[in-house]
């Protein structure tokens, strides 16, 4: 590991200690570093890096001699980070100063210690699908960042009303969900938005595609898993002339005639798990699911 980069969205501080650890063993192992400009910014205006690092601000700055990227905050960081990262194949890193943390699983007090690990290549990269998006008539809402690593939504906008997300799978007609929205997941996004809509927790490397409705009025309706590579094809209808559709935690508004074209992207984000680290071990920590008194005697 010879270059990284690191981003964050907001200084604070509880990553400012994070961030000065990180670098204080960066420097010792003789490695490059590369700020995201804007999060270089607010640690300079407050005077608070002892030296000037380089900086990139986009995508086209950075490129695949970059061995890590480092985010310092919580999952939505992560998900902020794959705009930069793209197809360029750099493993992404997170270092947790937010709260649940499914993703950015590192703490403080193991930064020096993950740093030598990543050092004697005693990690393993996981695959993580993305969904990406394409919409008829083309809508100047959605830009090249087209692509989302949690989920996909469509939701109703500046109304109570339900709206109707007709859904088609490979071209065959599913049904009409009426409802607030619909929740079009990865298995990345499976622990979020969806799951707080009772969506299924799917493993990461399951290669599916979760079906989520929100609030649904037909109270038959739930939650669908599909193949990863099933292209999906959504319609909706409603009181409005406008809805919102979200990729991750960007916000876009369509027209109502608009049809939204869904399916696996043609490239994936590679995530890094330490040899200590699992999805299932990570369920019990972040989800609490060993909190049972019958399970005192079981396997850890």
């Amino acid at each position: 590991m010879k270059k990284v980069a690191i981003y964050g969205q907001a200084y604070s501080t509880n990553a400012l200690k994070e961030v000065l650890l990180l670098l204080d063993v960066l420097q010792e192992k003789n490695i490059v570093v590369f700020f995201e400009k804007e999060f270089y910014d607010l640690y300079q205006a407050n005077d608070l890096l002892l030296k000037k690092y380089p900086t990139f601000s986009h995508f086209n700055e950075l490129n695949n001699s970059f061995d890590l990227f480092f985010t310092i905050g919580g999952d939505g960081t992560i998900l902020r980070s794959i705009t930069f990262i793209r197809n360029l194949d750099i493993p992404v890193l997170g270092i947790n100063t937010g709260r649940l943390g499914f993703l950015a699983t590192i703490q403080k007090s193991e930064i020096k210690h993950v740093v030598e690990l990543l050092l004697l290549k005693e990690y393993k990269i996981q695959e993580r699908t993305l969904l990406s998006v394409k919409t008829s008539p083309k809508s100047d809402a959605i830009s090249d960042i087209n692509f989302a690593l949690n989920e996909v939504t469509v939701a109703r906008k500046n109304t109570t009303s339900m709206i109707g997300v007709k859904t088609y799978l490979d071209d065959e007609y599913l049904t009409n969900y009426w409802s607030d929205g619909l929740i079009i997941s990865t298995p990345t996004g499976s622990t979020g938005y969806s799951l707080s809509c009772n969506g299924p927790v799917v493993l990461p490397n399951s290669n599916s595609i979760v079906i989520t409705p929100i609030a649904p009025h037909n109270l038959n309706a739930r939650p669908l898993v599909i193949s990863e590579n099933t292209k999906i094809k959504l319609e909706v209808s409603g009181r409005e002339n406008e809805f919102l559709m979200s990729l991750d935690s960007r916000i876009a508004t369509i027209n109502e005639n608009t049809q939204i074209f869904i399916e696996k992207a043609p490239f994936t984000i590679k995530t890094i798990a330490l040899t200590n680290q699992s999805f299932l071990k990570t369920l019990r920590s972040k989800l609490l699911w060993g909190e049972d008194t019958r399970n005192n005697h079981s396997q850890s």
